[in-house]
């Protein structure tokens, strides 16, 4: 089957990623190319395209364990996992001892905004094809597969750096984008929008849709077809009254059209309160949790009959208010000037202080998604305000998660097979056969405690270790 252009994700399943990466796998295999692993910690190396990790725990991604298990990789994918009598490799294959090491799916965010972040500053001046893949790069050091761009992208500009990235040009996190849709010179808040403004008129290209009437709102989703972007999110949020709000005959009109073209579309609501009528409209997720007193129990079954899914999104809030300049999972990343900006300040708190009356509301809220068995799914926000950090907040995100309600493992499917699915990213999420080896070796075990996926010894991103000391190095200059 020809492989069609596509600005987000492919037509089938929404993945362009899908389609693109078994090729790309092929190719590679085609060129003779060889997987080398520098000396690992543990005094062993890996000349060959097949090694097998063995005697290490296994987090599948799907709810289940393996305490003492083992994983075959050939040719960039898993070919094999399970207990290390179930699996006879090739002779030639290197075995790998990861005793007392754990080995999970490579994380996957579903809500982020890339190119805009400088670290330095923030801003339209700073989106740029190297920009981008910085972000995608800081995405993969902390053990990331996979990340989502939500509606704040110039189309051409990221879908040729998406296409540089399966062409195997760089080694990074897969990125995804979408189209952005709101009424005319609205959508993300006041100073985004600013950008995103000036960033059209930078590069010529499109951001976001602005849509008034039912027939624009027609027209809008067939361009966006025409150009293979599979997803579309929306802003229905009034922003404090400062902006006006998409309303529900123009949202319903977008979403039906889109489901007539095999669009997807995710939202920005303004409150929980709004769901209800969005789900009705046809809306598959929604990039905002707004967990706390509006969501309860009626309208979390009401997302679980939809098959809708829920991104919490609670670190935007809670992060801006900590002194992360401080945490040295972060700072390993940062340039020290930038790190000792976020330091303890009269804004920032080595400790936030959380209210008591708002924690218990939150913890309820979460719960009535998980007794509802709602897909809740990681994401992050990263980079839609300045100092929002890309991967790290992913990992601060699933320590919210744990705090609010889930186990250690519910937060890992979370973070993994469930972001993979919603994404269409059929080939990540899970450690199984046929699976792209995209996964994360880490030094403590994260069902003990959810931090513990801090404690990251080794990225696999299609089966090749990623240079992380390397990478450290260029983000500190």
């Amino acid at each position: 089957m020809p492989i069609e252009p596509s600005f987000g994700r492919s037509r089938e399943r929404n993945c362009t990623v899908r389609l693109f990466w078994p090729a790309i796998a092929v190719l590679m295999q085609m060129l003779g190319l060889i997987l080398v692993l520098p000396q690992l910690a543990y005094g062993q190396q890996v000349e060959a395209g097949s090694y097998l990790l063995d005697n290490v725990r296994v987090i599948i991604g799907d709810g289940s364990v393996l305490e003492s298990g083992a994983l075959l990789v050939d040719g960039g994918r898993i070919s094999a996992v399970g207990l290390r009598s179930e699996i006879e490799p090739e002779l030639s294959v290197e075995v790998i001892d990861l005793s007392g090491k754990t080995i999970m799916p490579a994380l996957i965010d579903s809500h982020a905004h890339l190119g805009y972040e400088g670290h330095t500053s923030w801003g339209a001046e700073n989106y740029s094809r190297e920009n981008l893949i910085d972000h995608l790069q800081r995405y993969a050091y902390y053990g990331f597969s996979a990340v989502f761009s939500a509606g704040s992208d110039p189309d051409a500009l990221a879908y040729q750096v998406q296409q540089a990235q399966l062409a195997g040009e760089f080694p990074s996190a897969r990125f995804l984008f979408a189209a952005g849709m709101a009424p005319p010179g609205q959508g993300p808040n006041d100073q985004f929008l600013t950008h995103t403004v000036a960033l059209e008129k930078q590069t010529g290209q499109r951001i976001l849709y602005g849509v008034d009437s039912v027939e624009q709102a027609i027209d809008s989703v067939r361009e966006i077809a025409a150009k293979n972007i599979s997803v579309i999110k929306i802003w229905v949020d009034d922003r404090g009254g400062s902006q006006q709000k998409l309303a529900p005959q123009l949202y319903r009109a977008i979403a039906d059209e889109a489901a007539k073209n095999g669009i997807e579309i995710y939202a920005h609501q303004q409150y929980a309160e709004d769901m209800p009528s969005l789900l009705e409209a046809g809306v598959s997720g929604f990039l905002h949790g707004r967990i706390g007193a509006g969501l309860g129990r009626e309208i979390a079954q009401q997302l679980t009959a939809a098959n809708a899914f829920v991104v919490p999104n609670m670190g935007l809030g809670e992060l801006r208010r900590e002194a992360i300049g401080t945490d040295d999972f972060l700072r390993a990343s940062l340039p020290e000037s930038v790190a000792a900006r976020l330091g303890e300040s009269g804004q920032r708190l080595l400790k936030a202080n959380r209210e008591e009356a708002l924690e218990a509301e939150l913890r309820a809220s979460f719960g009535h998604l998980l007794d509802a068995n709602v897909d809740i799914v990681l994401g992050t926000d990263a980079g839609a305000v300045p100092d929002h950090f890309f991967g790290y907040t992913g990992h601060r995100e699933l320590e919210i998660f744990v705090r609010l309600g889930m186990t250690p493992m519910q937060a890992i499917v979370a973070a993994t097979s469930k972001p993979a699915q919603r994404l269409g990213l059929d080939d990540l999420g899970l450690l199984q056969p046929g699976y792209s080896a995209d996964l994360v070796v880490l030094d403590e075990n994260p069902l003990n405690n959810i931090r513990n996926t801090r404690s990251i010894s080794l990225v696999f991103l299609n089966g090749k270790m990623l240079d992380r000391a390397g990478l450290a190095a260029d983000f500190t200059q």
